[in-house]
């Protein structure tokens, strides 16, 4: 199967070795997986700031982009969580361009559902060990229902103990322009997020979200936690940990 990745504007100027995790895992998986270059950004920050124009416009590059695939592939929740969804609204005035969404809009999966639920993976290219805890980040859980799709993978791997954590269904805080927006809020739920981290006695935390990796992580050590990981599921299912 021709399968398309859309690795996520933040994978691609923050974390690109994360892309890197999620094109091994699909390939191991028997994927033909394909990377627009020209690929850019879901939308999401300026469909959430009111910019609809703006966003509407990057609904209708993605369509151009990645039509033609079998299968699209997200490895973040809130991306994929934007193109599910969201573009529904935003392409709804035009008939064309929502028969081409409707079209592709079931095709588009979360990277661990995809992987559990598509081509449902027997064996990971993993030697990963630790004891970890897992965050559910928000739109992956809410809006895609990614829930037992990550620990049914993540059971696979033999050195792997999950402790999982109080409230892991609970925001970190991050919710895209949410922390800029308000801040102090921001910091006092990612303050609860990493105290219920550190009580699991985990050393890493894992997840599929890139935006809340990057707030839990810059918290944990602006509070002088140096020890705990923070992990894409990517990572951890690809062995490069």
């Amino acid at each position: 199967m021709r399968v398309g990745l859309f690795h996520t504007c933040l994978v691609d100027l923050m974390r690109p070795e994360i892309g890197f995790s999620v094109l091994k895992l699909l390939e191991a998986a028997g994927c033909e997986v394909m990377v627009p270059e020209a690929q850019t950004c879901c939308g999401q920050p300026a469909y959430n700031s009111g910019e609809r124009a703006v966003s509407r416009d990057l609904a209708e590059k993605f369509l151009r982009e990645f039509e033609m695939f079998d299968y699209i592939v997200v490895p973040s929740g809130s991306c994929g969580g934007m193109i599910r969804h969201h573009y529904a609204d935003l392409l709804r005035d035009d008939p064309e361009l929502n028969g081409r969404y409707e079209r592709l809009r079931e095709r588009v999966y979360e990277l661990t559902d995809f992987l559990a639920s598509v081509v449902r993976v027997e064996t990971l290219p993993s030697t990963f060990s630790g004891q970890i805890t897992y965050h559910d980040s928000c739109s992956g859980l809410r809006e895609l229902g990614v829930k037992q799709q990550p620990r049914a993978l993540l059971s696979r791997l033999p050195g792997v103990q999950l402790t999982e954590m109080k409230d892991c269904e609970a925001c970190c805080g991050f919710g895209g322009t949410f922390s800029v927006k308000y801040g102090n809020i921001s910091t006092a739920i990612v303050d609860e997020k990493c105290a219920n981290i550190r009580a699991t006695g985990a050393d890493a935390v894992v997840l599929g979200d890139l935006g809340c990796i990057l707030n839990i992580e810059g918290r944990l050590r602006r509070t002088g936690d140096s020890r705990t990981r923070v992990l894409h599921i990517a990572q951890v299912l690809a062995g490069d940990a």
